[in-house]
């Protein structure tokens, strides 16, 4: 059964990365930190004086934008809801495949050359196998921010851009708050947790959350085995018939606690795979093979 958490903007907005919001408009990731830089000309003043004559004019850009952004976030806080779901399902790993609540969630693993010794790495790797008879835990998870941000400002670019920028980022906030919960609480296989944001935003919490369409997780059609899990409406998400989520201010993928699980590309696949794996999500190889452009060689 999945449960939904909900969150104003104010609660979320701590969590936000702002490299990545940065990133979106840009900026390289030294001018991140001008979000915080408040009114103060002494501060402003100071913190434009860490960089070169060369890079003042985009820091100061930098300021304009981030002076902006909290002005905006402190507008969307009167009337966007974010929002996020998650499930954790009684799982194991078959191969290549997981098993999920009694639901095949087939994966797909490196194939290409590796430096001597290193394994091909899938996800289904840091689950317990099925033949071990011992059930393990999986945790999925889909965030969105409400849709009406997507027709807010739509007769001005720069402040339509700027809202846009802002939901994709309040939904990866929310994400990471939620993921915070159920490490320590809903899943609680580390309650002791005690780490900082930055320290959350470094990633140095035990396990991953590897998202679907990033390269551990690249096949975008697998947001439809999601959806039959999670419900995803329940978050206010809808899929096209490519499996794309609607609001576009969402993220979707998986939870996995492992201490030694960590982040891949799966990188280039072969025909064989491409087959075997269309084989495995009961779709046609024609059909997998678009959605997998990309990972073909």
């Amino acid at each position: 059964m999945s449960t939904l958490l909900t969150y104003a903007v104010h609660e979320v907005v701590p969590y936000i990365n702002w490299i990545y919001f940065f990133h979106a408009w840009g900026f390289a990731p030294e001018y991140a930190t001008a979000v915080n830089v408040h009114g103060c000309e002494a501060c402003r003043l100071q913190w434009l004086s860490a960089f070169a004559h060369e890079k003042r004019a985009k820091a100061e850009e930098a300021l304009t934008l981030g002076r902006e952004a909290r002005e905006m976030l402190e507008t969307m806080d009167k009337e966007t809801i974010a929002r996020s779901l998650f499930r954790l399902c009684r799982a194991n790993a078959e191969g290549d495949n997981l098993w999920l609540e009694g639901v095949c969630f087939p994966l797909l693993r490196q194939q290409t050359a590796r430096r001597e010794g290193e394994p091909f790495l899938c996800l289904s790797d840091f689950v317990r196998p099925l033949s071990s008879g011992i059930l393990d835990t999986v945790g999925l998870f889909a965030s969105s921010v409400d849709d009406t941000c997507e027709a807010r400002y739509s007769g001005d670019p720069y402040k339509h851009l700027l809202v846009q920028t802002l939901a994709d980022r309040l939904a990866e906030a929310a994400t990471e708050k939620m993921h915070e919960y159920v490490r320590k609480r809903a899943w609680g296989y580390v309650p002791g947790e005690a780490l900082t944001i930055p320290e959350l935003l470094q990633e140095k919490f035990q396990g991953i959350r590897p998202a679907v369409g990033y390269p551990s997780l690249p096949d975008q059609s697998v947001n439809f085995l999601m959806d039959r899990l999670l419900d995803m409406k329940a978050a206010g998400i809808s899929l096209t018939e490519h499996g794309a989520m609607k609001p576009h201010a969402s993220v979707c993928g998986l939870m996995l606690a492992h201490p030694d699980a960590r982040y891949f590309a799966v990188g280039r696949i072969g025909e064989d795979q491409l087959k075997d794996y269309a084989a495995r999500r009961g779709i046609p190889v024609a059909v997998m093979r678009k959605f997998l452009a990309g990972n073909l060689a």
